[in-house]
């Protein structure tokens, strides 16, 4: 995998560098639904991404959020890519948002990077290989208790009103450390496997938003399921990834939280 992943890491520092360079000017936003935006930055980073990856692997499908790539029908090795994870809080300058790009193969991830250029921080990953955060490798956390732990989720941009995961936050916000709600999928899946966070859940999030986070979440010895504890396929409706301790008892919570009134 060694090649996939210096190809990831080359092409996410060219297209951090694009974002680097404009996160702190003002910003051209177009709207893709009522609330979900979307800079020109998003397509510069992505046209970049793709333009790497098709050049270098032409057989190769390409799965971006923008729309820039394109599935190869019956391909064994496709490229899931988020250029710009974390759009929203790039376009109001707060500094928590990254590149991501994970390649799975027959929908099983086996490298990922996900970068962040403000704070430099390159998460790297290749199936049976281990998880390092700029070189240095990476583990999740000891902690083996819900009530002393930090988690994260995530809210989505449409439909809000609509979402369960507030039922969710509350049961957690209840029962844990505390609950981070950052806005970028990619970082916080990197945060649990880097141990900064113990557990984190989501609703509805597509397969460019995780492909190389979970793969990082794994190989840093972490656990990743969806909320009821089966088999996650990237893009599913429901994702929970912690550091394995706490798992059983997070699926618990989420239990709880169902039955007061959310509906996975």
């Amino acid at each position: 995998m060694s090649q996939f992943l210096d190809l990831a890491v080359e092409t996410a520092r060219e297209a951090g560098a694009i974002l680097r360079a404009e996160w702190d000017r003002p910003k051209q936003i177009s709207y893709k639904g009522e609330v979900d935006i979307v800079t020109e930055s998003d397509r510069r980073s992505e046209a970049l991404i793709v333009e790497r990856l098709r050049k270098r692997y032409p057989d190769h499908g390409i799965v971006a959020e923008e729309g820039g790539g394109a599935a190869a029908a019956g391909a064994k090795f496709c490229w899931h890519v988020d250029p710009l994870d974390g759009t929203t809080n790039f376009a109001h300058g707060y500094p928590c948002f990254a590149v991501s790009i994970g390649l799975a193969e027959d929908g099983r991830p086996v490298a990922g990077v996900v970068f962040n250029p403000v704070t430099n921080e390159m998460f790297t990953a290749a199936r049976g290989e281990g998880a390092f955060l700029n070189g240095k490798r990476i583990q999740v956390s000891a902690v083996d208790k819900l009530a002393v732990s930090l988690v994260a989720t995530g809210f989505p941009t449409h439909q809000r009103k609509r979402s369960a995961n507030i039922n969710y936050y509350w049961e957690f916000t209840l029962r844990s450390h505390g609950v981070r709600r950052d806005g970028a999928a990619a970082i916080d899946l990197c945060y649990v496997a880097c141990g900064r966070f113990d557990a984190f859940w989501e609703f509805g999030l597509k397969s460019w938003d995780c492909c190389a986070g979970v793969l990082l979440v794994e190989e840093a010895g972490g656990v990743v399921t969806d909320l009821n504890g089966g088999a996650y396929p990237l893009g599913g409706p429901h994702v929970l990834a912690t550091n394995g301790r706490i798992h059983g008892e997070v699926q618990e919570v989420a239990a709880i939280a169902e039955r007061a009134g959310a509906r996975i």
